[in-house]
């Protein structure tokens, strides 16, 4: 059956999903959600207990691709993806216990040891076979506060049909981070570094998108969790870990670690489409933007301060547009309303009824950076398990909430592989984490990367003179 998507700011008309996926934004500025969600009965997410990650995988993505892709084809990219090797865990994304009913979703696992490759090695299979198929080539700009970058790059090096531009900010990313990204030595793939904060490079690449002229010359598209494709493929490991937790005989909760409020935004469609979540724990380190919305029902930016958890570094959450669209009923003046008034006046407001209705699924929490350390440190004495600065905020908040609700199976998502922050790890427990082969490689290759200021003109005339287009 076909899906069409719509755009969270205009009532033009839908599009399909090989659109959506080739255009990352809508041209009126908006994201694209499907029209309408697909639904599981208990039934249906029964079945998929005892299913591999990428029998799940095609299970829950075939509805929102809405036969735009053959099902021969999209299994053999989804075995491909989740099967081929790209992944060192059997189950692709294993669920450990922690302690009580609290379990931790292993989601460093691919090429990038991050969770961003659950959804980028896919996206970039997509990408280069839609392409194919209408004979033409693309250009992905992205901005990135550690580890989206790296997983693009990573699944767009070996694309054909595409130019990727990776946008981060200069010294506010791990030096393994970095050299992930500027490691690679490819034609297709250029590496900036900007002088400048995350949501600088972030708003860059949005006033990039809003030039119909520079993005129609250039064929521009976003690997970002701005692309529907992304938020599609990372609502597949809460299936998983929901089945494996008992769903959907019993609840289940997740916490997720969260700035840009993209992958708790998957948590909160894959509850849409039927699976009984009871929480959503939203963690965010001292950037709060997001927790203080949940408390008092304003958006308001302050200055971004650099934390033990750089990859959460971040005041403007582009993913939460989707979300606030939902809460305010699909009204696309309201929401475009809001969206401009937050780039005029840097704030606005949600009324109490609106936030009763949030509050019926999310709780938010902030974790500073002591308490950061002191969740790492604590983890591994209770348990020898060794988490990232991530991780541990989002640790930190689901203590807090089993402890209000100790009966509901809750998972933690651990976004990244704990020798990936090597220093903050090290402090925090007095011994260095496990390092891995993969990131031991990038340490000694050369880097390749463009220093430039935070000049949207400036991005705009690189990008034109370096694709291959």
């Amino acid at each position: 059956m076909m899906m069409d998507y719509i755009s969270t700011r205009s009532a033009a008309a839908p599009k399909d999903f090989a659109a959506v996926l080739l255009d990352g934004m809508a041209p009126d500025g908006g994201l694209y959600l499907p029209r309408r969600w697909p639904s599981f009965s208990a039934s249906e997410i029964t079945a998929l207990r005892g299913k591999s990650y990428a029998a799940t995988a095609f299970a829950v993505m075939r509805p929102f691709i809405g036969g735009m892709i053959a099902d021969d084809a999209l299994r053999a990219m989804i075995a491909d993806t989740y099967e081929g090797g790209a992944f060192d865990d059997p189950d692709v994304a294993p669920l450990r216990p922690v302690r009580d009913t609290i379990h931790l979703l292993e989601l460093f696992h691919g090429p990038t040891l991050s969770f961003k490759d659950y959804a980028l090695q896919l996206v970039g299979r997509l990408f280069d076979h839609v392409l194919e198929q209408k004979n033409t080539r693309m250009t992905i700009v992205g901005a990135t506060s550690g580890d989206t970058g790296s997983a693009a790059i990573e699944a767009c090096k070996n694309c054909r049909n595409v130019d990727i531009f990776i946008l981060h900010p200069k010294g506010r990313t791990s030096e393994l981070q970095r050299r992930q990204m500027t490691s690679v030595d490819a034609p297709n793939v250029h590496n900036i570094a900007l002088e400048g904060t995350f949501d600088d490079c972030q708003d860059i690449v949005k006033a990039l998108f809003a030039d119909e002229a520079f993005r129609a010359d250039v064929g521009l598209s976003a690997v970002n969790s701005i692309n529907w494709a992304r938020i599609m493929a990372q609502i597949v490991y809460y299936f998983t870990a929901a089945v494996t937790m008992g769903a959907p005989e019993r609840d289940v909760s997740f916490v997720v670690p969260t700035g840009n409020f993209g992958n708790v935004f998957a948590g909160w469609c894959a509850r849409r489409m039927g699976l009984p979540i009871r929480t959503l724990g939203i963690a965010t380190n001292r950037n709060d933007i997001l927790t203080r919305f949940f408390e008092s029902g304003e958006m308001r930016i302050e200055q971004v301060t650099p934390s033990l958890s750089p990859s959460m570094d971040i005041q403007i959450s582009s993913n939460f547009e989707r979300y606030l669209f939902e809460l305010l009923g699909r009204d696309h003046d309201r929401l475009a309303a809001l969206m401009t008034r937050f780039r005029q006046d840097r704030f606005f407001t949600v009324e109490d009824v609106l936030m009763q209705r949030a509050h019926e699924i999310f709780q938010a929490r902030r974790c500073k950076d002591p308490e950061t350390a002191a969740t790492i440190a604590q983890i591994y004495t209770e348990t020898g398990m060794v988490i990232d600065p991530h991780t541990a905020v989002a640790m930190h908040a689901a203590l807090d909430l089993h402890a209000a609700d100790p009966q509901t199976p809750l998972a933690v998502l651990a976004c990244a592989h704990p020798a990936k922050f090597p220093d903050a790890v090290s402090r925090a427990t007095g011994t260095s984490p496990p390092t891995h082969p993969r990131l031991e490689a990038v340490k000694s290759l050369p880097e390749h990367v463009t220093t430039m200021p935070a000049d949207t003109a400036q991005i705009a005339a690189f990008v034109r003179a370096r694709r291959n287009g």
